[in-house]
């Protein structure tokens, strides 16, 4: 079954009781009561918020013709700026990716007609991967759409406390990359 878009399907505004996070933490707290399941309260809320709104992002990028795996590669080449060229090494370790995940994704975005491959300007015994004009377009329509659902699903929160969350989440995010000896990916 396919999530509608949150445009279509708004969150309420004011909805409060438990969660689904509560009822699993009370279900261990009765099996297990001598464990502290307390951070399923923010690592387990996070995965399934990106549980819920990952079948929305993934219908509007299917809207556009695209699979979230090629809207990165686009992405990631629309975002780098003019000439929206990287080479094939800057593209995986950007994306997080094997090296033959991403020919995979190449080659399909190649065949549809919105990336190509042309010479390196740093090394002219190899290639880089550039956005068409097509490209350009689809990537910039598809991140469109996505940021209108995405922030519909936050609408029902006030701005004070989206602004405050996003700082704590970044505050989140750089302690469990340090923790991981995560290294920062432009």
């Amino acid at each position: 079954m396919t999530s509608k878009p949150a445009t279509d399907n708004p969150v309420p505004k004011h909805r409060t009781g438990e969660d689904h996070v509560d009822r699993i933490r009370r279900q261990w707290a009765r099996e297990l009561p001598d464990l502290d399941t307390a951070p399923m309260e923010i690592l387990g809320r996070a995965y399934r918020l990106s549980r819920l709104v990952t079948p929305s992002i993934e219908a509007t990028f299917a809207a556009h013709g695209l699979d979230r795996g090629e809207f990165d590669v686009i992405a990631t080449l629309r975002r780098a700026g003019p000439p929206y060229r990287l080479t094939p090494t800057e593209l995986y370790r950007a994306l997080m990716i094997a090296s033959g995940s991403l020919t995979h994704r190449l080659g399909r975005l190649e065949q549809a007609g919105l990336v190509r491959r042309v010479p390196s300007q740093q090394d002219g015994r190899s290639l880089a991967v550039e956005l068409t004009r097509e490209g350009q377009q689809r990537a910039e329509a598809a991140f469109r759409q996505d940021m209108a659902n995405e922030a519909a699903f936050l609408a029902a929160m006030e701005p004070r406390k989206r602004a405050q969350l996003a700082v704590l989440l970044r505050e989140l995010n750089l302690a469990v990359e340090a923790a991981l000896g995560e290294k920062p990916v432009d």
